[in-house]
């Protein structure tokens, strides 16, 4: 398969107005049914050890697992769709997700659980191959608003999930969770076929396996002794001994996709200024992301007797976070018109201005459920601000043709970000505690440790995003479009 030069008879015309609209509900339901996935099983960590027959130590790879395969298949997954079809990844990553649902929802061991949340976190490359196909697919006018809406998808998924999920697990059998889960991705999947078109935008060439496998090979070591290292100790051999394999991996990794042809991920499209610039700063606003949603839930289920739990329910825990999502999404279209005006790098350093401000707002408004939801809000506010531009300026690098791929390795970028989090709080709240009737609680100083921090890494994101390019206008711009002959504009968008 070889790269084919666009022409203006190649393509149809950008979708008109009803058709654009459906691409992108359509796209963002799928990006929800998937982050749904993600806080599926919340609720039920606590009594996944005696539902599964395992230990907590073991029943912790039901998260792990999914985490895992996220990772692998995101960068996996961008690839393909650039070279044989988007749309046609995104319909295989939903049937992934699907039989995941149904190999978890008939499980009641530990091990075809495992294999379940191993195949529904094959499907975490849904979002950013969404992006890529409005990419292809919108007018130029629509796209900004389109993929802020897509970015925000996964935070609104998340939220409207946790209170949903909670709701089941309380009022019927836990595996009804996995099953709602496989209809929602069959919806989803039907959906798709329907009123999703291919993109023609392809690269062509041969997949780089040694490629896959290497960088697999090394997120896998990497994350794994993030994710164990409390459970094994950081200074155990098993620890160590991934992080090396991680380490040197990654270097021969990088130096065989410098010399390949058709490497996996181009490294030097991602060596470019405004590339590597926001797949930092996701690292960062990935680490600064995880805070609220690991302090926040503890603080509302911790007893009062503590004197600053709030002693509620996991369904009133999911009910308080879930404004943050439908937060998120509101301010998708103000991102969008902002990037517009102003230019994403602004946006991006807007969005996590206002994180900044939400988690330290968190750090003194922690009393009251009213507190914590105006604090988690002002903090959904900034995620939705910020995610919406780091499309923006990635798509705004890249040629079309490499856009799934550029797009998967920023959504890999908050991955890693999000697991140091999960990590460094792990740490700080094992060692600040409280003895509650002879058992060791995180103290309510560790929960605001953990809420600075996230503060202190989205003013770090703040001053990396200052340092991206100003704006100008891309390739597919407005401007761009308007000064293009009718026949050709949608050959030029698309490259």
């Amino acid at each position: 398969m070889h790269d084919t030069p666009a022409h203006p008879t190649d393509h149809a015309a950008p979708a008109a107005a009803p058709r654009a609209n459906a691409v992108v509900g359509v796209l963002a339901f799928a990006g929800i049914v998937v982050a749904l996935m993600q806080t599926l099983v919340i609720p039920l960590i606590p009594e996944l050890p005696g539902l599964l027959d395992a230990s907590p130590s073991d029943a912790t790879w039901v998260i792990t697992a999914t985490l895992l395969a996220g990772a692998v298949a995101t960068p996996v997954v961008g690839r393909l769709g650039d070279m044989y079809g988007k749309r046609r990844m995104l319909l295989a990553s939903l049937v992934l997700l699907v039989a995941g649902s149904v190999v978890a929802g008939l499980s009641d061991s530990l091990t075809p659980m495992i294999v379940g949340r191993t195949l529904q976190g094959l499907s975490a490359g849904v979002i950013a191959l969404g992006i890529s196909i409005m990419r292809d697919e919108l007018p130029v006018e629509r796209l900004g608003a389109a993929t802020a809406i897509m970015s925000a998808s996964l935070g609104v998924g998340g939220a409207l999930g946790l209170p949903a999920a909670a709701l089941l697990a309380e009022n019927a059998d836990w595996h009804a969770l996995f099953w709602s889960s496989a209809a929602l991705g069959v919806l989803a999947f039907v959906l798709v076929v329907r009123l999703v078109p291919e993109s023609p935008v392809r690269t062509g060439g041969r997949f780089d396996v040694i490629g896959a496998i290497g960088l697999s090979t090394a997120l896998a070591s990497l994350l794994l002794a993030i994710s164990k290292g409390g459970d094994w100790g950081w200074g155990d051999g098993l620890t160590l001994g991934l992080f090396a394999v991680a380490a040197v991996t990654l270097g021969l990794w990088g130096l065989w996709e410098l010399r390949t042809t058709g490497p996996l991920v181009d490294l030097r499209t991602s060596a470019r200024r405004q590339v590597l610039l926001t797949n930092v700063t996701s690292v960062v606003f990935g680490y600064s992301l995880f805070g609220m949603s690991l302090v926040l839930p503890q603080l509302l289920q911790l007893p009062e007797a503590t004197g600053y739990g709030l002693g509620r329910s996991m369904l009133t825990v999911g009910l308080v976070m879930a404004p943050t999502g439908l937060v998120m999404l509101a301010t998708a279209p103000l991102s969008a018109t902002i990037s517009r005006t102003r230019g994403p790098k602004v946006t991006l350093m807007l969005g996590a201005l206002v994180v900044a401000t939400g988690y330290a707002l968190s750090i003194v408004m922690m009393s009251s459920l009213w507190q914590i939801v105006i604090a988690s809000s002002v903090i959904g506010a900034g995620i939705g601000l910020a995610y919406g531009a780091m499309p923006s300026l990635i798509m705004a690098a890249v040629p079309p043709s490499e856009t799934a791929a550029a797009n998967s390795l920023n959504a890999l970028m908050r991955a890693i970000g999000t697991s140091v989090s999960s990590a460094v709080a792990g740490v700080i709240l094992a060692q600040l505690t409280t003895s509650f009737g002879g058992v060791a609680l995180p103290s309510q100083d560790g929960f605001r440790v953990v809420l600075a921090l996230g503060s202190a890494a989205a003013l770090v994101a703040f001053v990396i995003a200052s340092f991206l390019p100003r704006h100008r206008a891309p390739a597919t711009s407005p401007v761009a479009a308007s000064t293009t002959a009718p026949s050709t504009r949608n050959a030029a968008a698309r490259g």
